[in-house]
């Protein structure tokens, strides 16, 4: 791997550029911790019993869908967004992961994993007696992205 850096006085904000090959799944991963790191989005416009409320983002536990409405999860809230999904996986930071076709999960609030071979398996997270369901489909990569975060944090204490 080739790497560069180019500084130009005349950007008004940092850029980062990398150009690999579209199934490098190292370097998905590299831009899935930048993003952690840079933080994209601070918090996230929804709504409760006609107010609009500014939930920051690293308190969402789950994003899914019910009937047309989308639902934000909280360990102890539930709030309506008008954004779809495949919009959130957009602005959404890293550290969030579609684990079924109407469910977006944030990785840092998971605490366990029940797995079930025949049908879906379960995410328990902090704090919250709240659970989603990963699909068969989706489940792989969640285990590889909740061992990426292992790894990065094992290494961060040595």
């Amino acid at each position: 791997m080739k790497i560069q850096i180019k500084t130009d006085p005349a950007l008004g904000k940092d850029e980062v550029v990398v150009l690999c090959h579209p199934d490098n799944t190292e370097i998905h991963h590299l831009k899935n911790l930048m993003e952690e790191m840079n933080g994209r989005q601070a918090s996230l416009v929804v709504y409760k019993n006609k107010q609009e409320v500014y939930l920051p983002v690293s308190d969402i536990l789950f994003f899914e869908t019910s009937g047309t409405a989308i639902y934000a999860h909280t360990a102890k809230e539930m709030y309506e967004t008008n954004y779809k999904l495949y919009e959130l996986e957009e602005i959404l930071p890293g550290y969030f992961l579609r684990i079924s076709k109407s469910s977006i999960a944030n990785i840092h609030q998971i605490v366990s994993i029940s797995r079930n071979l025949t049908a879906s398996s379960t995410i328990a997270f902090n704090s919250s007696h709240k659970q989603a369901y990963v699909s068969r489909h989706y489940f792989r990569t969640l285990k590889l992205r909740l061992e990426e975060k292992r790894n990065f944090y094992e290494k961060k204490k040595s």
